[in-house]
């Protein structure tokens, strides 16, 4: 077999880059930041265009001063947030003003002032049907300046003189904006026109098309950080599970990512650590937190007879912890790093902020999850739901894999990289591809 010539070996690396860079940043701009890399996103536009359809259903948009990669859902609760300059997600108030403004701004002249655009935006309202000062006139003014300075950040508006925030300013504060349209009109990805509500418009941007279950599958591999079996119907494991190992090379050649294959599941990891919007461990305080509690977790709640089926080991995708445990671990934690290491005032004085706030960023992790039967992606009951399934179940068959139905949080497989210590077992190499994958999680 003759190896590939250093021209090939270049052009490989610069068709990553440039795929790497829109999985990581959809919106990119010529003279932004990452401008040299857009110029080897328009160099291999014939390439990227079709390839990202064919792997991932995503369509490429690839103009003279930006590139837009129209990412697809993955369904309800599984979707990538915006968040305020504070760090507070959008809610759906603030997504239904960020959708007015849009509306509001492909059809506006070039130059707008910021007042007039306040003004399109509440007609855009009125329009629609909705109410934007539910919550008094400051909070319609905070959200719409978070609005602002989104599309601000999206170079959806440019400021000329002044600034978007001055739309909270008592009196009314004034701004001279320019208006890119056609950015504007890229923006929204999913189909607006044909969803009659929300909930219709996330399941209608979660269709995967032609592709199916192929196209399905990919996308939560490529946009979650790991996927477990319990979270895939049985065609969707059947389908992973016969082709795992040839995705996995798939994507070391498209993005550069190294697949982690486990019986639990499969994540597909980046030695760079650049695509990802949410990075474990990572500072702050919930991050110090979250990672401090789930060491503890897997140290206390860990399975004696986890591990491979092939092996005589029982599937544990998910272990119950139990009630009380979280929040004893974490008055721990704040007592004994809290109040002498910098976490914030906040948190320290409310356990019960900081309860949700960590255990929110490790279901966002999906290492920890709401106990029972709902399925992480929000699709439903997994088929063949049984509370009671009996132990020794193959690496397919994964009913009550998280435990009980009867509330509260279970740990999640994945969480076992992060422990303190690491008991490595014996397992069986299975021969060929189409054999149950993976070694025990540690």
């Amino acid at each position: 077999m003759a190896l590939p010539s250093t021209h090939d070996v270049a052009l490989a690396a610069e068709r990553r880059a440039a795929a790497r860079l829109l999985l990581a940043r959809p919106l990119v701009h010529a003279d932004g930041p990452d401008g040299e890399t857009f110029l080897l996103i328009r160099r291999h536009a014939d390439w990227l265009g079709p390839r990202f359809q064919q792997v991932l259903g995503y369509r490429l948009l690839v103009e003279s001063t930006f590139a837009r990669l129209f990412k697809a859902g993955l369904g309800p609760a599984a979707g990538h947030r915006l968040v305020r300059a504070t760090g507070t997600p959008f809610t759906p108030r603030t997504y239904a003003c960020l959708a007015l403004a849009l509306s509001a701004l492909v059809t506006a002249p070039e130059q707008i002032l910021l007042s007039q655009l306040v003004a399109d935006v509440r007609a855009a309202a009125v329009d629609a049907g909705l109410e934007l000062a539910d919550t008094g006139r400051q909070a319609e003014k905070r959200t719409l300046a978070a609005v602002f300075r989104q599309l601000v950040e999206w170079r959806v508006l440019t400021e000329v003189e002044g600034s978007v925030g001055s739309v909270t300013e008592e009196a009314g504060g004034e701004a001279l904006l320019t208006v890119d349209r056609e950015i504007a009109r890229s923006i929204t990805a999913g189909p607006l026109a044909q969803s009659r509500d929300g909930a219709e418009l996330i399941s209608r941007a979660a269709d995967p098309g032609f592709g199916g279950i192929r196209t399905y599958v990919r996308r939560r591999l490529a946009e979650t950080p790991v996927v477990h079996l319990d979270d895939l119907t049985a065609g969707e494991r059947e389908w992973l599970r016969t082709r795992q190992r040839r995705e996995a090379l798939a994507f070391a050649e498209l993005l550069g990512l190294e697949a982690e294959i486990r019986a639990e599941g499969i994540a597909l990891v980046d030695p760079e650590d650049e695509l990802t919007d949410l990075h474990f461990p990572g500072t702050g305080t919930v991050a110090q937190a979250a990672l401090l509690l789930v060491e503890r977790l897997v140290r206390q709640l860990r399975p004696d007879d986890a591990g491979h089926p092939a092996t005589g080991g029982r599937l544990v995708i998910g272990v119950p912890i139990p009630p009380g445990l979280v929040d004893e671990i974490l008055a721990d934690l704040v007592e004994e790093y809290g109040r002498r290491g910098n976490w914030q005032r906040g948190y320290v004085e409310d356990p019960a902020a900081l309860r949700t706030d960590v255990l929110d960023l490790l279901a966002r992790m999906r290492l920890a999850a709401p106990a029972g039967p709902v399925r992480a992606d929000g699709r439903g009951v997994p088929e063949g739901y049984e509370a009671d399934a009996p132990d020794g179940r193959p690496v397919t068959e994964v009913r009550a894999a998280r435990g009980h139905p009867g509330g509260g949080w279970v740990l999640l497989a994945a969480a076992a990289r992060y422990a303190t210590t690491v008991t490595v077992r014996k397992a069986a190499r299975p021969s060929s591809d189409t054999s149950p994958q993976g070694e025990p999680t540690p």
